[in-house]
């Protein structure tokens, strides 16, 4: 056995010796080195690529689409509320936006821990914006080789048109991307008919034009490097990943010793494995990575290099899955984990919050009331000898409708109440109303007594009653 290995490992370094990438691969960390990505058919482009124009249509369509007299999604930073179809989220609601980003953050990290980084690959806003633009790319410039080869040539009227239908392409996505963006938080109808008409405000120019500029240079010009450098998903995803995590891997053992052959050749009397050393997995993967090298962070798991080797070993006559979303364990020969502990808890923890989230949603008070003491006296005696308290309550109509409220105290037996009892509010106003509450004497039985200020209403024929605690000073 020791005989038989050794020719094999002589091959293995001989391989990794030819293999060596040249000076101007060699530093793939260097944004001049351009990547040049190739096209490439498959199961999982095709699944890749309807999820990127499902994800793109959602994001064009949503702001668009009406809610009464408002559109359905409208992020309203000018009044501070946030109108999600017929949710509205106030100031004071915020802690529900805090749990909706940590559910967002438990669910990527159980997702990453199971299926790795396949956010990246697949619904991240940066990989499919960067392959839209390799869209444009490719129609105005042609292949890769095509690529390669107009950039190499001296400027002529054929490039110049070329990168000129190209930059422009981007620059109109850039601009819708931005004009969308800034929708949400803009109603629609006015940010486009102010913009083409040059009435806008200044501010949404800038942010407009920011987004433009944003969105261009991210997917235009720095792609990878997004993903290399400026990304902090791909440098703590380690911590959540092990070895029973669905990567994209790369089976050495069937296929080592790398090799050129023909069709006909048997790759055992040459001594060779089943990759043909064609490259093709380097030249589709967006960010230029060799998948054989083993698990890299760069590797965003799109599955492109699966579909480029499944092609080759198709043409071949071999077997596919020479690269294929497996784990670590499974390319080593030790049987999978589904249910780990990490898995599980991550699964547990965001079960609940998504619970807790639910819940909290579907109980949040469409009236808030906050109750303020007058701080120049704690209480005063009036003419007639009781004593009196005065207050100021501010309440919070959270619906969009003009709703009546009713006004009591509760809390102190035979309290009067002075001021109106009953209040309309218009919808998403803040109404401020001063008001006193009146005690005889006899009735208290201590200097200070905890009351409550009770407000009562129906929204959408369903009652609805919130109650303050305050106090009431004495003698």
């Amino acid at each position: 056995m020791t005989t038989e290995s050794k020719p094999n490992d002589f091959a293995k370094q001989k391989r990794i010796k030819i293999h060596q990438p040249d000076a101007s691969k060699a530093d793939r960390f260097n944004p001049r080195n351009r990547i040049y990505v190739r096209a490439v058919e498959g199961l999982w482009t095709n699944v890749r690529r309807r999820m990127g124009w499902v994800a793109m249509l959602f994001f064009l369509i949503l702001p668009w689409i009406p809610w009464g007299d408002r559109q359905a999604v409208w992020f309203n930073l000018a009044e501070q509320k946030f109108h999600v179809f017929g949710l509205t989220i106030w100031p004071q609601d915020l802690t529900l936006l805090a749990a909706l980003f940590m559910i967002a953050a438990f669910g990527l990290f159980f997702v990453t821990t199971y299926l790795g980084r396949v956010w990246c690959g697949y619904t991240c806003p940066q990989t499919v914006w960067t392959f839209i633009f390799i869209w444009f790319e490719e129609k105005f410039e042609g292949a890769r080789n095509k690529r390669i080869k107009l950039d190499k040539m001296p400027w002529s009227f054929n490039k110049i048109w070329r990168k000129t239908a190209k930059h422009t392409s981007w620059v109109l996505v850039s601009l819708l991307t931005a004009m969308t963006f800034v929708s949400y938080f803009v109603p629609t109808r006015e940010v486009y008919l102010d913009v083409f008409t040059l009435n806008a405000d200044g501010s949404i120019y800038f942010w407009v034009l920011f987004f433009t500029m944003a969105t261009y240079g991210n997917a235009g010009w720095m792609r990878e490097i997004m993903c290399l450098h400026m990304c902090p998903y791909a440098r703590f995803q380690s911590a959540m990943f092990d070895k029973n995590t669905f990567i994209v891997g790369y089976d050495a053992t069937r296929g080592e010793t790398r090799g050129p052959r023909s069709r006909k050749a048997d790759p055992k009397e040459m001594g060779l494995g089943d990759c043909i050393d064609c490259d093709l997995c380097v030249q589709v993967c967006p960010t230029g990575i060799d998948i054989r090298n083993g698990l890299q962070y760069e590797c965003i798991n799109c599955g492109g290099c699966i579909d480029a080797c499944d092609t080759t070993m198709e043409r071949m006559g071999y077997e596919k899955g020479l690269i294929s979303y497996t784990t670590e364990n499974k390319l080593a020969g030790i049987k999978e984990k589904v249910l780990r502990p990490k898995l599980v808890g991550y699964g547990v923890v965001l079960t609940v919050m998504i619970l807790l989230f639910i819940y909290a949603s579907a109980t949040i008070s469409p009236v808030r009331m906050d109750v303020i003491r007058d701080r120049n006296a704690l209480y005063r005696e009036n003419m007639d000898g009781n004593v009196e308290n005065t207050y100021t309550l501010k309440i919070l109509n959270k619906t969009e409708y003009v709703n009546e409220y009713k006004l009591s105290v509760t809390g102190i037996d035979n309290a009067k109440w002075i001021g109106p009892d009953t209040i309309t509010i218009q919808g998403g106003e803040i109404f401020t109303l001063p008001v006193s509450v009146e005690v005889d004497p006899a009735e208290l039985s201590r200097s200070v007594t905890n009351i409550d200020i009770n407000v009562e209403t129906s929204i959408n024929g369903a009652p609805v009653s919130i109650k303050q605690e305050t106090r009431f000073f004495s003698m």
